[in-house]
């Protein structure tokens, strides 16, 4: 089973009908969904494909389908609320591939102490494996975009993290001023007795791993 969140005119859904026994394929765009409804007779009278007009941001994926696998080519203005509308299945999807913009691919695969990772790279790598398969030239599409774009694959993580909300509140305040230290950016939340106390009070967030940034929270948690 797939969930392709953003169908256009239908190229990527051709090819998913040739892997998957059924796809849902969610298009926001009136007169898409027409033209997809036209253009996949066939495979919508035989139950393989269901064309849903809606916003993934409002749409409730949970009910579509059972563990699926979700594929698109993501509008790059709202890639992030998209990503935390997946994560919000939790357990409930198998794998994400996603052709995003290149410097966001680069942002979800970042490892730490590099410029790319911040809190979009613990987000998505506490819930899941992240992988950049690989590039896509802006010449590839009509017409050309003004930015680079990559593919990347997103594979579940089975074991969840106690109190993932609060865990991301936190990882979020790590991060909310970049170049500053952990002290400086959870000093306010939780108080100089208990940050001074903390032998990483003086790295900034981006020196740490995210199975650190757990650890961390649950000490001070």
């Amino acid at each position: 089973m797939a969930i392709e969140i953003g169908s256009g005119k239908g190229a990527l859904t051709a090819s998913l009908l040739e892997c998957a026994d059924r796809v849902i394929a969610i298009e926001v765009d009136t007169v898409l969904v027409h033209y997809l409804r036209r253009q996949f007779q066939e495979p919508i009278a035989a139950g393989r494909l269901e064309v849903i007009e809606g916003d993934v941001l409002t749409t409730d994926l949970a009910r579509l389908a059972e563990r699926p696998v979700i594929v698109g080519n993501l509008p790059y203005y709202i890639t992030s609320p998209i990503l935390e509308r997946v994560f919000a299945l939790a357990g409930a999807w198998q794998s994400a591939v996603f052709l995003v913009q290149s410097e966001v691919a680069h942002r979800i695969t970042a490892v730490p102490g590099t410029r790319d990772f911040g809190y979009l790279s613990v987000m998505v790598q506490a819930q899941s494996r992240a992988e950049l398969l690989f590039p896509v030239p802006r010449e590839a599409f009509h017409p050309p975009p003004k930015v680079e774009s990559a593919v990347v694959r997103l594979t579940a993580r089975g074991a969840g993290i106690p109190d993932l909300p609060g865990f991301l509140k936190f990882a979020r305040t790590c991060f909310k001023q970049k170049r500053k230290t952990l002290r400086n950016n959870l000093l306010p939340t939780y108080g100089a007795e208990r940050v001074e106390a903390l032998p990483e009070a003086r790295l900034r967030a981006e020196q740490l791993s995210v199975e650190q940034l757990i650890a961390l929270h649950q000490r001070l948690a």
